[in-house]
């Protein structure tokens, strides 16, 4: 599979099932107060992170992580009503001074 070289992490596609077996659970996520009601559809599992930030876990496993002003997520942030993630990611990588 073509990665595009972003990140070095090494992920199984479709790693928690097809699109039947999608499911939703609460996150806690670092620079997050409080839980991040989070959205997983045919999500990929991260099986190895290389100089890579874990943001968030679910089962021990890397759902959301960060390379310098890369970040990558299992779920989707896109489908709840939670802009924080999006804003953590603007203010931490991107703009920040």
């Amino acid at each position: 599979q073509h990665a595009l070289g972003v990140l070095d992490i090494t992920v199984v596609r479709n790693g928690y099932g097809r699109q039947i077996a999608s499911f939703e659970t609460d996150l806690e996520v670092v620079g997050l107060s409080g839980s991040f009601h989070a959205v997983f559809i045919r999500s990929p599992v991260v099986t190895k992170l290389n100089n890579v930030e874990s943001l968030a876990e679910f089962d021990g496993t890397s759902v959301l992580c960060r390379q310098e002003a890369v970040m990558a997520a299992a779920f989707h942030p896109e489908l709840t009503t939670d802009t924080r993630l999006h804003q953590l990611w603007l203010n931490d990588t991107v703009f920040a001074s």
